[in-house]
């Protein structure tokens, strides 16, 4: 269960990135984090867009920019060829 107070929603923008990288191969779900807020977070990124972090056994961490700031995001995928999720999801930008 989420501790109290800690926002796990995100904008519309975000949303259908986060469909969009659910329908990708090799991609088993995205679990949405802990929100940054403040507008001078990410603010060179659209709304919307997604920046992989780092890899982790099991997915990747990343976060996407917000309306109001960052998200941050799991994505867990089911292949240890994290390279290809990564590829398709440089595309969807």
């Amino acid at each position: 269960m989420p501790s109290r107070g800690r926002h796990q929603s995100t904008s519309k923008e975000c949303q259908h990135t986060i469909k969009k990288i659910e329908g990708l191969p090799g991609v088993v779900g995205v679990i949405i984090g802990r929100s940054y807020g403040g507008k001078s977070l990410g603010g060179g990124s659209r709304t919307g867009s997604v920046k992989i972090q780092r890899k982790q056994p099991g997915g990747l961490k990343a976060v996407t920019q917000t309306a109001k700031g960052l998200q941050e995001l799991f994505i867990r995928t089911s292949t240890d060829d994290n390279d290809a999720v990564i590829e398709a999801i440089e595309k969807l930008r």
